[in-house]
């Protein structure tokens, strides 16, 4: 999926990017004063948050000494590619750009590893429980792009059903469970698609049981992003109530590793947790 996109195109094009300026022993300073531009412009090229335009990466090859024509015209075509039409083009205004992000990450992934304190993970949700979750957080959406999100996030799930779907670990805390998110029948139904899609044998699930007490990560929901190239590292996901945040550094990916380790020790097995699930049904029946 990588070659296909957009976020993953504009890392890989980012890292290149990066270590050939270093190559070339130069300095983002002064890199930026042979391209005439600020250096936050080199940084935030090198660091893919903004996208690198064809006249810049030839450029920049130029400046960097660059001679390998095949190496020139794979970078040239990433930077094409960057800027076709991409994910807002698909699914309209979201009201949130870092979504698109987002699942262009989750589209590309090989392994998934979700961990949730609050509410059942998108790729999990049917569509009630999603409009009245994001009705509930952001109450202030206007009635047009709810429906593009929820619309957005139902389309999300069928990863988990495509051929050579991604390997996707989720671990939801058991408040879930007890958060009645659009009532009891809306409940029951969402219980339903979890039992339902964790029959899969890519999907796992585990609920962490109110009797373990703290355990580390208890107060941080993340999604660990892995994805299948060798260039580009993992990427972990944080979403907090003033954007978001993306972690790639091996320190930072150590720590949340090792939170996934013991949050795997803290919950239950798979079966146990799906028996958890079967049983919460009672409490929302009809």
């Amino acid at each position: 999926m990588a070659e296909t996109n957009a976020t993953l195109r504009r890392r890989q094009l980012a890292g290149k990017l990066r270590e050939l300026r270093k190559a070339a022993g130069l300095t983002v300073e002064q890199a930026a004063q042979e391209l005439l531009c600020s250096p936050p412009k080199i940084s935030r090229i090198e660091t893919a948050q903004r996208s690198a335009s064809q006249r810049d990466v030839r450029d920049l090859l130029r400046i960097y000494g660059v001679t390998d024509q095949e190496l020139i015209n794979r970078l040239m075509t990433l930077a094409r590619e960057v800027r076709q039409p991409g994910l807002k083009h698909q699914y309209g205004d979201l009201g949130d750009d870092a979504l698109y992000t987002y699942m262009d990450f989750e589209s590309a992934a090989s392994s998934i590893t979700e961990f949730q304190t609050a509410y059942f993970p998108g790729l999990l949700q049917t569509e009630d429980y999603a409009r009245a979750l994001i009705q509930g957080l952001l109450p202030r959406m206007t009635p047009d792009v709810l429906e593009r999100r929820v619309t957005a996030r139902v389309k999300r799930q069928q990863l988990l059903s495509r051929e050579s779907p991604p390997r996707y670990w989720t671990f939801i805390d058991e408040a879930v469970l007890h958060r009645e998110v659009g009532g009891a029948q809306v409940m029951r139904a969402q219980l339903e698609r979890v039992l339902e899609t964790a029959q899969a044998p890519h999907v796992t699930l585990q609920v962490i049981p109110f009797h373990v007490g703290a355990y580390m990560g208890a107060g941080d929901p993340f999604v660990y992003f892995e994805i299948p190239d060798d260039r580009l590292p993992a990427v972990v996901h944080l979403e907090i109530l003033t954007g978001n945040e993306w972690l790639e550094k091996p320190s930072e990916l150590s720590v949340f590793r090792e939170a996934i380790d013991q949050i795997r020790a803290a919950a239950l097995d798979p079966r146990a947790s799906l028996r958890r699930i079967a049983e919460m049904m009672q409490i929302y029946k009809p």
